[in-house]
């Protein structure tokens, strides 16, 4: 994979989502009835909580403007095609509320967009309270941050599914307290069909993974992974059964306080499920924080197929690969 190549990946993730926010706020604002702060592009109405809004909806397809403002709320979206975006970039917060018990946004539609909206402080009793939890259906995320939860975006299954995050912050996520497994920043669980990560920060993991998937195809691009901070964290990216596709052109700083620092990224150490032959991991720059000295690996290959792993950039102590 080259520069050029993964450049056009990363910066073709989010264009459908923002174009649409971009387009639809006028319309938001210009025609917005009933003194709401959760409005209904499409019909002009607004509403006082989200879940009126996605009610609204429905099975159909529109778009909920929000107004700024933090926000003690979450939805479950049953259905339909919605997309969801903060009226200004990074003023919607929404703070600390889950629906059943799983996230801010239950999510188990055709498909959700969510542009320029802050998720934190979600927390919940089996450890796995998430910003989004992804149960079936496309998901986009663009321009959003997730921090200081349990999880950031965690999934069902859905082998048709197509999960896209482009330019997110994920930051002060994950944790190992509960007894069913750690929690992580993402967590594609189950069987998806994609996962494309593009030009996204990764940073101050509180515990699990950065990146735990076990969809098919994983595309991570011009994103950063930074660990510096983290305390007893991971791997930055576990693809448990392996997975086709492309890691490249990312950065990768592996910090003290780890409770597994044996790899930066690994494939299939829960058991082979995916043909990883031809898997790209290309054009990546991984180090050890400043003031760390250790031995570790920057591939842990547990299956028996020949990932690619071209040329990448690798500091002190960090062997290429191994296979266990």
């Amino acid at each position: 994979m080259t520069n050029h190549a993964s450049r056009s990946l990363a910066g073709k993730a989010g264009f459908g989502l923002l174009a649409l926010a971009a387009a639809s706020l006028p319309s938001a604002v210009a025609v917005a009835q009933g003194g709401g702060n959760f409005t209904v592009v499409e019909s002009g109405q607004s509403f006082g909580n989200l879940q009126s809004a996605v009610d609204a909806i429905g099975n159909s397809k529109g778009s909920i403007a929000i107004a700024p403002g933090r926000y003690g709320q979450c939805a479950v979206q049953k259905g339909g095609d919605i997309s969801y975006f903060a009226s200004e970039p990074g003023s919607v917060i929404f703070d600390g509320e889950t629906c059943e018990g799983k996230a801010a946004f239950v999510l188990r539609g055709r498909s959700a967009e969510v542009s320029g909206i802050i998720f934190q402080n979600m927390a919940v009793r089996d450890f796995n309270g998430a910003g989004i939890r992804l149960e079936k259906g496309n998901l986009t995320v663009a321009q959003s941050w997730f921090r200081d939860s349990q999880q950031g975006i965690l999934t069902a299954s859905d082998p048709a599914g197509r999960i896209v995050i482009d330019k997110s912050t994920f930051s002060g996520l994950g944790t190992c307290e509960g007894g069913g497994g750690c929690a992580h920043s993402i967590y594609v669980g189950g069987d998806y069909g994609h996962l494309r990560i593009t030009r996204s920060r990764f940073e101050k993991g509180a515990g699990g993974h950065y990146v735990k998937a076990r969809a098919r195809r994983v595309d991570i691009a011009s994103s950063s992974f930074d660990d510096s901070k983290g305390n007893k964290t991971n791997y930055m990216i576990d693809l448990p059964g392996g997975a086709q596709g492309q890691i490249s052109n990312n950065w990768f700083v592996q910090g003290r306080s780890k409770e597994n620092y044996s790899a930066f990224i690994t494939v299939a150490p829960e058991g082979k499920k995916v043909d990883s032959t031809g898997l790209m991991i290309a054009g990546n720059d991984a180090r050890l924080a400043n003031g760390v000295s250790r031995n570790t690996t920057f591939l842990a290959n547990w299956s028996s197929d020949n990932v690619n792993l071209g040329s990448n950039r690798l500091g002190r102590g960090i062997q290429p690969t191994e296979r266990r």
